[in-house]
């Protein structure tokens, strides 16, 4: 799947910062993590100081809702 971004990067044409592979985490030994010229991070990209006050009014929101019979925001249906 990721044979084309390989190449690359072998031959030096490309470098990579990768914070979303798929699979996600990428396992143990496979060829992307220690690829020359690639990053990959956790996909941590949320965890940041403003994370925890916009949480908290979310969660805030969600509980006037339910209290309130309302609907609440981010539902995803499948």
């Amino acid at each position: 799947m990721h044979g084309g971004l390989l190449k690359e990067v072998h031959g030096g044409r490309l470098r990579a910062a990768l914070d979303v592979t798929d699979p996600e985490p990428l396992p143990p030994g496979h060829p992307l993590r220690t690829a020359p010229g690639v990053l990959v991070t956790p996909h941590v990209g949320a965890f940041t100081p403003g994370l925890w006050p916009r949480l908290e009014a979310l969660v805030r929101r969600h509980l006037a809702r339910l209290a309130a019979d309302g609907e609440w925001e981010n539902v995803v249906t499948l």
